[in-house]
């Protein structure tokens, strides 16, 4: 008696179980099928695509307004009443709801190509809802609280645009392989024109976006201006407590163009250095008074506010993440920093710096308040710091403050028009950087009028406002932006227009010839359901009867129309089922004869 193993066994199929178990948990072959997507997939799969790009979006908001990090978190302090480093643990949520999105697109994606069907799991779908509804929270409540920010994503595009073109032109390039396939499976003409008119409308939209990328640094070098002059914002903030004298001596270390400070005066008319209202946040206040640590910084006696550590709060909130970076010996002079009076600052800054002075409103009931501009005029003057080394900001009192220091550099915070700054005899202008464009600059410089843009941190901002021809900024990131040689990139106009058109060139080459070859390779195939052969999933090994067997089945499907029971029934009895079949020669116990 001749004992015969089964004709075939079932090849794995690793790469598609786990494609099929991660998206659907469908890790069984019975699980899969080839069926058509369901209409309710489907609006998953739109759910899914939208959610891509509103968190591809706000990812690279949030990633490009690291320059104002500290701001954020200041912003909120204001709201919440203490501090708090919020940006990094929103960047780092933000990024792995990003990350986790693009997979679960990438899953479908792969679904799609080999033409499996898609079964979302209904825990990806409440991880999606969850990750879209989040999303949508963080941006109306940044467009609500924060709403000038947006201006930062218009900004950067000036200088990512180029390139984020050529990463759109390989994302469009590769997804041709996807869309070609759906073109040469699909059976209806209409069907084809649908799939091949709206991709190629979005791939000539792509091909034409840089007629509207407009960057400062798409420019001739030899037009490239002077490197933009460095004003310490409150000193080296990031190396050393703000407005302490530690600080603006860390600054004139660097040899900066000058330093920025804001004055008040205290209850027994003593002008001093504060950015606050209140003394809770960079002072030991709560520690040492905690019931007046809600008092206006401007009401305390100088006896009482050179007692306070002004040090220790940078050391423990380290709120430009680097207290790691500080030497021994700095880390110690921080510790034991107090207060800095205004006059401490003009002898440190004696003809080396320029400086730009605000000066703060005092409240109403203050001893001082009719008389606080003449006092901190007088402690300027009798310093012998040179009257062409001060940024004067203040408006108030302005006619007043030409006549007394006719060599102070008139500054302005308002953006208005030339003719109007020039009337005022205003020579600079210190406006934040997301006011201005670059044609304003260059209407500025044209009246000799000087642009100052804060707060200005990376180096990419930095760059791009060079570019723009900007004459200084304010920053917190001084030690860094000392130390860039260039812009990080600067092109040519026609450099850029040759690497346009090579990329769209190379791209449509690429998209033609894919469509052809799809169109070549799965043009004779036909789809079939699960209880159908496969025969895209035909077995690369040689085999004469599985060959047979398959043209007996494709005979008998076209010409009896076989039933789907029909199907299962010879897919049963010949071995054949989605997964790939190989077959299994018969064999013969040893010994024995077989025929």
């Amino acid at each position: 008696m001749v004992r015969h193993q089964p004709l075939q066994y079932y090849e794995p199929q690793l790469c598609l179980s786990c494609l099929t178990g991660i998206y659907g948990c469908r890790w069984k072959r019975y699980q899969r099928s080839h069926d058509d997507t369901t209409p309710w997939e489907r609006l998953w799969f739109l759910i899914l695509i939208f959610t891509f790009f509103l968190t591809l979006t706000w990812f690279y908001f949030w990633w490009e307004v690291d320059n104002d990090y500290n701001e954020f978190n200041w912003f909120l302090y204001n709201r919440m009443g203490y501090w708090s480093d919020w940006s990094i643990p929103i960047l780092l949520t933000t990024a792995t709801g990003f990350t986790y999105i693009t997979g679960l697109l990438i899953l479908a994606l792969c679904h799609i190509a080999v033409g499996q069907q898609m079964h979302l799991h209904w825990l990806h779908k409440v991880a999606l809802t969850v990750t879209l509804i989040a999303t949508l929270i963080a941006v109306s409540s940044i467009a609500q609280l924060w709403d000038d920010e947006w201006a930062v994503l218009l900004i950067s595009l000036q200088g990512t645009a180029p390139f984020l073109h050529v990463g759109a032109l390989i994302a469009v390039t590769t997804l041709s392989w996807i869309v070609a396939g759906q073109f040469a499976r699909a059976e209806k003409v209409s069907s084809q024109m649908v799939i091949f008119t709206a991709y190629f409308a979005v791939v000539f939209v792509l091909y034409l976006i840089p007629l509207t990328i407009s960057s400062p640094c798409i420019m001739e070098k030899k037009d490239l201006g002077p490197k933009p002059a460095i004003i310490g914002h409150r000193g080296a903030p990031m190396l050393a407590p703000e407005h302490t004298l530690m600080s603006f001596q860390k600054a004139r270390e660097q040899k900066l163009y000058g330093v920025q400070a804001d004055v008040t005066i205290s209850l027994d008319g003593v002008p001093f250095l504060m950015h606050d209202t209140t003394l809770r946040r960079t002072t030991n206040v709560d520690e040492a008074a905690p019931e007046l640590a809600r008092r206006p910084a401007s009401m305390f006696n100088w006896t009482d506010l050179k007692q306070l550590n002004a040090g220790e709060w940078f050391l423990k909130t380290d709120p430009f993440w680097t207290v790691h970076s500080l030497s021994a010996s700095d880390y110690r002079e921080a510790q034991n920093q107090s207060i800095c009076k205004l006059t401490d600052l003009l002898e440190l800054a004696k003809g080396n710096m320029t400086l730009l002075l605000n000066l703060w409103d005092l409240p109403h009931d203050h001893p001082y308040r009719g008389t606080f501009f003449n006092i901190t005029l007088d402690a300027i003057l009798r310093s012998g710091h040179p009257q062409h080394l001060v940024m004067w900001l203040p408006s108030r009192q302005r006619t007043l403050v030409q006549k007394v220091a006719p060599g102070f550099q008139q500054t302005s915070d308002i953006k208005e028009t030339v003719a109007s700054l020039r009337r005022g005899h205003i020579q600079k202008l210190n406006l934040r950087y997301t006011q201005v464009s670059s044609q304003d600059i260059r209407d500025c410089s044209a009246w000799n009028l000087s642009v100052n843009l804060y707060t200005v941190n990376e180096p990419w901002l930095f760059s791009l406002l060079w570019c723009s021809g900007v004459q200084s900024v304010t920053s917190d990131n001084s030690h860094t932006l000392s130390k860039v040689p260039s812009p990080i990139w600067i092109m040519a106009p026609d450099e850029y227009c040759l690497i346009w058109i090579t990329a769209d060139l190379v791209s449509f080459t690429l998209i033609v010839g894919i469509f052809v070859f799809q169109k070549w390779r799965l043009g004779s195939i036909r789809t079939y359901n699960p209880e159908q052969i496969m025969l895209s999933a035909a077995v690369r090994r040689t085999s004469r009867d599985v060959k047979i067997m398959k043209e007996k089945l494709i005979f008998s499907e076209i010409s009896n129309g076989v039933e789907n029971t029909d199907d299962l029934s010879m897919c049963s009895e010949n071995g054949f089922s989605n997964d790939v079949l190989t077959p299994v020669e018969p064999k013969t116990r040893p010994g024995r004869g077989g025929r």
